[in-house]
């Protein structure tokens, strides 16, 4: 048995599949692999002659099994060969059970299994000689394409399995009409399914025969022998890998220069230069580093992909202060390093080895060169594999764990893993190394090697360690490395041999997909609404509105207060004795939040002024947008929005104008200069809000047009004014703004539902969020005060409000390239938040009002939803006769009865005319009910209606009629009898059953009472049946008392009613005869639609999609039907109480939009402040939080803690592909039983590509991404969300084809060190809709310094400073300098760009701009070249005093 992984590697070679079949077998199944069994018992050979067989006693027999695809002639998988077995009396008992999983279960694919006779040589050899073979098929020609399970008896055949691959046998599909059977000879064997292989698939490749005491490992040992009976895997632990670093001898430098000579002279040596004779140039685009974990036989896991970073060996020490005139030099890369941590699950088993392939990813250009740089050129990109080592953790007794590991990386034309060639060359084979490498314990080498250093600790150690120890740690591992950063202090090295191939590809990841960690930053946007609306919960919340005063002064809002928990380390002060002796207590340390915070709207933002000047105001008035006006004409009251409203309920309500006529018009947008994008962003925007229970609204496209006439100042940003766009692109300017209106009338609301509306306007306000048409991307969210809109009993009132735009963003700490945690991104380094405010929303609100017209509710509506309490009807009639048809049982519940109708004769009544029975044997007796036949009193009715048509037609004879019946005369359906039981057994339920109407709306509970009474002069047991979970039995006398008082219901409360059993289907009542009760019942439902619009702007026609909102309800939450049943112990029904559920959308009090890479679960956790009930007297009883969630698939909880201290409320979305947006909502509850959600979220995630760049400020990097195209043609335009610092190529708009694959080519160079996340959007610019969206995870470091500079500039006056700094070009030849600033701003340049000669000085001229306050900043100059690389980078800090 191999026990190495070396050993077990080269025992697993395999040969792979036809393409082709492979193709189809995916085609077909889904690619999805199967476990089968193979048992083969014994084989039966032909008698032989008995000389003969005196020679052959001592002959060793062995059995071979292979895969063999008859398609194609194609042996492929691994040869099978048993242990070799004695004949005995011509069989051999072989007993093998063999075991392989496949997913080409295609009739092509067979076992051909083949005897042969083992003979020793005189070299100790064996020589096998075939005696027969055979063929199984495995499956047959169905077109589920299952085996065929079961005892199988085999005919062995003359000749060699190689006569399968004569030419003539191809497509052959029976081979036993073609090979001649050994007479006598046969196999018995077994094939059968064998699902357990499903859990250790992983473990074993495809098409590969193996038996149950094959060394597979991470497969436990079975004591019976056969491991694969029952497998049973090993455990799986975590391990990091960090600290990871790759050398190349002679250096990096050299030895990329060297392969990319080679590289591009092989290209001028296959391809023809272009017609100027141009030389193509291959550049390296990414370095890539494929990590897995490999058993011998497969990976375990995919491998993983990250991308290396060129790093200086330097550039681990701290660097020196930096002083005036003082210069260094930036030391060339040396090594290639990973900033982030690998997650490994190992077991621990001597053949399992860890697998690096170190891979570059080159560019070529496409097509002919141009004058133009290599990123705007189209180029194709290909991989190369350079280098690969294996090691193996668990083969050596060394204790590995904390130390450095050293591994030498092997190339060459030799077998690998990954089973590709890896590029060699003998250049630096023997070149000395610069760096001695030695190791404690090991022996020096004579020769320089590509080495690979890593460490490997386990995840559950360092989770089980103390931060202090991990940061003493640190700071050695620090100290270390600065003493000796070149050489390490203590390791191991390794030097392993070359291994058989493996031939599993790598994965093959898009560009966009390769940096690889662990952290997924999340940025949210999102509002709260102002004070009051979370002290006052909606709807069946018991507390009263507030009074005017209450209203009008509160201060702050506790929404404010909500925070977000991104860590959920506790430091306990009361500690346990027994806790003591497990350790010291974890401290918690500064933690880098997953996600973004929330933005609390109503907080103070920073804002360079107040409110709008004069010249703003009278640039919008002058714009002649409409006025609000009420029904007569008057221009409508303006009330202030700084100042306090009071707010009467009684007045309202009694308002003798009970409809009201809601407008929003969006007027003008004010532009706030913002880092990153132009001072002309945005151009065109839109919004989209949700007003009450009105369904979300998305504007069309609006214009910001701005005056050329009017003169603006620089702090004073004149509004830009919204106007539409038409459908041909051209701008409306006859109808300046946006306005939409609402109509809330009696038609609208529900019964009781104004109050709450009121409650609404007074405590809530509406969240808009305001978003970029071109680029989709989101500018900011708002919110506007409803209370404005209230009218106090005028006839209408308007109010002009100027909001701030918000929006959030996450910024790191610096970070210098020169500093020692490069390359450790540690969860350590803490990110701040920053509120950014985009710019100021002018909209003016209004509500006129309108007489109430006549309410056209329906009767049946007030009825059913006033009361709480159902009380049957009595019936007070019998049944007065009438067809059993569905038409005339629904009618029963309003009517208790049907008239007799004319009966249609259709096949369903057709049978009842095949009597012919005449019209004047009809009796008024057989109108009864009871009447035993049915069908004869049927047909006496239509024969009655029949004669009195014949009366009014006389040409109509007898004989007509007699000769129509006599057509109609059939046999009679056997199931008629059937169908009228159970017309009849449906028309009795319907007797007994009461409808109630019911209004619901997400989360609210609706309390009932139904009224029982047992009809019988005998006591009774009820058992309750309800045909919905979300209508149940309030069983609970607490939660019965508590929503009685809650809606008030007079009616008595009885303990200890309902008798629970776990065997019945529902709780059980007693009642005594004629007894009445009432059984309280309760509908709650949490479960709603999520579908909603596409991101973009609308289409709406501006004659109406801008004057006037869709009122159409929105079916968020589907109508449906209840029926709940009360039966006897004998099974039949004594009343239905039927519930008809009628939805109504929901009141959104917060909405959130969080943006998270895709296909990755979101975890958020927000913390809520202390929540008070305002109807409690003792202010420190606790308030019961609980939350649910919309939607199932959703983890939604709330963790309680001690009181006084916050809850958190915990989510875990599962991920979608990009641009997917998924939407649900939270409920907060504020009581124990749930009755109504005190606060609704909103959620929206954005799902988005995600990219994780490394770049350096004032220096442009690039970075490739891959657009696929979709089913059709699009015309698409890339944008980002910082223009000034991402270039994305191509610019402007291209075509994308179907399925087809699109380069896109990222420019960055930020100007701002630190952790940041931008967007980068594709959009359909026809559609205006999303197709592709990527979150850019930028990691900024600051560039090494070369000169640092201070100068003074005078506050005020008006006048600035200048100042020059002389710069020397280091090259012999000519250059051409950029300059570039991090603060254009502050300071200026004489000239942007110059040129000077090898050795000469050029004087750089500084421009100070003057400050009016005191203080200092730091500035960055960056000389540049044409290509924006950093030649040399100077600070000057300025001092204005």
């Amino acid at each position: 048995m191999a026990d190495g992984w070396r050993e077990v590697f080269e025992s697993s070679r395999l040969v792979p599949p036809h393409s082709q079949t492979v193709r189809l077998a995916a085609d077909r199944h889904s690619n999805r692999s199967q476990g089968f069994q193979l048992s083969l018992s014994r084989l039966t050979t032909a008698p032989r002659p008995e000389e003969v067989s005196d020679l052959e006693q001592d002959l060793m027999c062995q059995l071979r099994v292979t895969l063999f695809d008859r398609n194609h002639q194609h042996f492929f998988g691994k040869t099978w060969k048993s242990p070799p077995q004695k004949m005995k009396n011509n069989k051999i008992s072989f007993n093998e059970v063999l075991y392989f999983h496949t997913s080409l279960q295609l009739p092509s694919t067979v076992v051909v299994l083949e005897l042969v006779s083992l003979s020793p040589r005189p070299d100790g050899s064996q020589q096998a000689l075939g005696r027969g073979f055979t063929v199984l098929e495995l499956f047959t020609n169905r077109p589920e394409a299952q085996t065929a399970d079961g005892d199988r008896r085999l005919n062995l055949h003359h000749g060699s399995p190689r006569s399968l691959l004569h030419p003539l046998l191809k497509d052959t599909v029976d081979y036993s009409s073609l090979f001649k059977s050994i007479d006598g000879a046969h196999l018995i064997c077994v094939v059968k399914s064998h699902p357990a292989l499903v859990t250790m698939m992983h473990l074993l490749p495809e098409n590969i025969l193996v038996s149950g005491d094959e060394n597979i490992p991470g497969l436990a040992a079975s004591p019976a022998g056969d491991a694969l009976l029952r497998p049973q895997l090993l455990k799986m632990l975590p391990f990091t890998l960090n600290r990871l670093t790759i050398s190349l001898q002679p250096s990096l430098e050299k030895f990329e220069s060297q392969l990319l000579q080679l590289i591009n002279a092989d290209c001028h040596n296959t391809k023809q230069p272009g017609p100027e004779g141009t030389a193509r140039t291959v550049v390296i685009q990414e370095r890539r580093l494929h990590v897995g974990v490999h058993n011998g036989w497969c990976f375990l896991e995919k491998p993983q992909v990250v991308v290396l970073e060129p790093l200086a060996l330097g550039a681990r020490g701290r660097a020196d202060t930096l002083t005036k005139d003082s210069s260094a030099t930036s030391p060339l890369p040396q090594t290639l390093t990973l900033r982030s941590n690998l997650e490994l699950r190992l077991t621990n088993h001597q053949a399992l080895a860890v697998i690096f392939q170190l891979e570059y990813v080159f560019s070529a250009p496409i097509g002919r060169e141009t004058m133009l740089s290599t990123t705007s050129t189209p180029r194709a990109a290909f991989l190369q594999c350079l280098r690969w080592g294996i090691w193996c953790p668990f083969q050596d007794s060394a204790d590995w764990k904390g130390e450095e590991i050293q591994l030498v990386l092997q190339g060459g034309a030799k077998p690998n893993p990954h089973g590709v060639m890896v590029y060699s060359t003998e250049l630096f084979a023997k070149t000395p190394s610069p760096v001695p490498l030695s190791a404690p314990g090991t022996a020096q080498v004579s020769e320089a090697k590509d080495m690979i250093m890593f460490r490997l600790s386990s995840s559950l150690e360092r989770k089980a360690s103390s931060p202090k120890a991990s940061l003493k740690t640190k700071q050695e591992d620090v100290s270390c490395q600065r003493r000796s950063p070149s050489s390490p202090s203590k390791g191991k090295y390794h030097v392993i041999p070359v291994s058989p191939p493996r031939s599993p590809q790598g994965p093959g990841l898009s560009l966009s997909q390769l940096a690889a960690t662990s952290r997924y930053p999340t940025i949210s946007h999102s509002s709260s609404a102002l004070p009051w609306q979370q002290s006052f919960p909606s709807l069946l919340h018991p507390s009263p509105l507030a009074s005017a005063h209450q209203l009008s002064h509160v201060a702050c809002s506790a929404v404010t207060n909500i925070a977000h928990l991104e860590m959920a380390l506790q430091v306990d002060k009361d500690v346990p004795p027994s806790a003591q002796d497990e350790g010291d207590q974890l401290q918690e340390l500064p933690f880098t939040p997953v996600h973004a915070p929330v933005i609390t709207l109503g907080l103070s933002a920073p804002s360079s002024f107040s409110v709008s000047s004069r010249s703003s105001l009278a640039h919008i008035h002058s714009a002649g947008f409409p006025d609000i006006v009420d029904y007569s004409g008057q221009v409508a009251e303006v009330l202030d929005p700084t100042e306090p409203v009071p707010f009467d309920p009684h007045r309202e309500e009694t308002d003798p104008l009970q409809g009201n006529l809601l407008v929003f018009q969006f007027l003008a947008f004010t532009r706030i200069p913002t880092a990153g994008v132009g001072p002309d962003w945005p151009d065109n925007i839109y919004f989209t809000f949700q007003f009450y229970r009105f369904p979300p609204v998305t504007s069309q496209q609006l214009r910001l047009l701005t005056s050329d006439k009017v003169q603006q100042k620089a702090g004073d940003p004149l509004p830009c004014v919204m106007t539409t766009i038409n459908k041909d692109g051209t701008v409306n300017s006859d109808s300046p703004g946006l306005q939409v209106q609402f109509k809330v009338d009696e038609g609208f609301l529900r019964p009781r539902e104004k109050r709450w509306f009121l409650r609404y306007m007074a405590l809530h306000t509406m969240h808009i969020d305001i978003w970029d048409s071109d680029s989709l991307l989101l500018i900011g969210s708002t919110a506007i005060q409803l209370k404005y809109m209230l009218r106090h009993g005028k006839s209408a009132v308007q109010a002009l409000h100027e909001v701030e735009v918000l929006t959030t963003d996450y910024v790191g700490d610096d970070t210098l390239l020169a500093s020692a945690d490069l390359g450790r991104h540690s969860a350590s380094n803490p990110l701040t938040v920053q509120t950014i405010l985009r710019g100021r929303l002018h909209i003016r609100t209004g509500n006129i009002g309108c007489p109430g017209g006549p309410s056209r509710r329906r009767a049946a509506d007030v009825m059913s939803s006033l009361p709480h309490i159902i009380t049957p009807r009595k019936v007070t009639g019998g049944f007065r006769g009438g067809s059993l048809c569905s038409r005339n049982i629904l009618q029963l519940n309003a009517r208790n009865a049907a008239q007799a109708q004319r009966l249609h004769r259709d096949e369903a009544y057709m049978p009842l005319l095949r009597r012919g029975i005449k019209a004047d044997t009809i009796t008024p007796a057989e109108h009864v009910l009871n009447e035993p036949d049915g069908g004869r009193r049927k047909l006496n009715r239509m024969a009655a209606v029949h004669q009195r048509e014949g009366k009014e037609s006389p040409k109509v004879t007898d004989r007509t009629k007699e000769a129509r019946l006599a057509r109609d005369l059939q046999p009679i359906n056997p199931c008629e009898e059937h169908n009228k039981t159970e017309a009849i057994a449906n028309m009795l339920s319907q007797a007994i059953t009461t409808q109630h109407l019911l209004y619901t709306s997400l989360g609210s509970a609706e309390y009932m009472e139904f009224v029982l009474k047992n009809p019988f002069n005998v006591p009774q047991t009820i058992t309750i049946y309800s045909d919905d979970s979300e209508l149940s039995v309030i069983t609970n006398t607490e939660e019965w008392r508590y929503f009685k008082a809650l809606t008030k219901t007079p009616t008595s409360l009885e303990e200890n009613m309902f008798h629970l059993d776990e065997s019945a289907p529902g709780p059980r009542v007693y009642l005594r005869p004629k007894e009445s009760i009432h059984i309280p019942l309760k509908y709650q439902s949490f479960l709603c639609d999520h579908s909603m619009a596409l991101q973009g702007p609308s289409f709406l026609p501006s004659g109406k999609g801008s004057q006037m909102a869709k009122k159409n309800l929105s079916n968020i939450v589907a109508a449906k039907t209840i029926k709940v049943t009360f039966k006897t112990d004998d099974g039949k029904p004594v009343a239905i109480c039927q519930v008809n559920v009628e939805p109504t959308p929901h009141v959104v009090d917060q909405t959130f939009r969080l943006y998270h890479p895709e296909l990755c679960f979101l975890k958020k956790a927000i913390r809520l402040p202390p929540w008070h009930d305002p109807t409690v007297g003792d202010p420190d009883t606790r308030t019961h939080i609980s939350v649910r969630c919309s939607d199932p698939n959703i983890v939604c909880q709330t963790r309680m803690l001690v009181p006084g201290e916050p809850q958190d409320v915990y989510l875990k979305v599962p991920g979608s592909p990009s641009p997917h947006i998924k939407m649900f909502f939270v409920m907060v509850f504020t009581d124990k039983w749930m009755a109504a959600p005190s606060q609704i979220w909103q959620i929206y995630v954005h799902f988005m590509e995600r990219v994780d760049i490394s770049c350096i400020t004032g220096q442009r990097s690039c970075q490739s991404l891959v657009l696929r195209g979709k089913q059709a043609v699009r015309k698409v335009e890339c944008f980002s969300s910082h223009p000034q610092e991402i270039k994305v190529d191509p610019e402007g708009v291209f075509v994308l084809p179907p399925a087809a694959v699109q380069e896109l080519q990222l420019k960055v160079q930020p100007w701002r060190a630190g952790s940041r996340f931008l967007y980068v959007n594709a959009v359909d610019v026809e559609h205006r809709r999303l197709v592709t969206a990527w979150l850019l995870c930028l990691s900024v470091h600051r560039p090494v310094l070369s000169k640092a500079f201070e100068v003074s500039v005078p506050v005020g006056g008006g006048r600035g400073s200048s100042r020059k700094i002389t710069y020397t070009n280091p090259y012999t030849s000519s250059r051409k300098f950029l300059l570039r600033s991090d603060h254009p701003d502050l300071l200026q340049f004489k000239e942007d760009k110059f040129q000077i000669g090898g050795g000469e000085s050029y004087t750089i001229g500084l421009r100070f701009a003057p400050s009016q306050s005191p203080g200092s900043v730091e500035i960055l100059v960056y000389v540049n070249n044409l290509e924006e690389k950093t030649e040399e980078t100077f600070c000057v800090k300025v001092s204005y005093s």
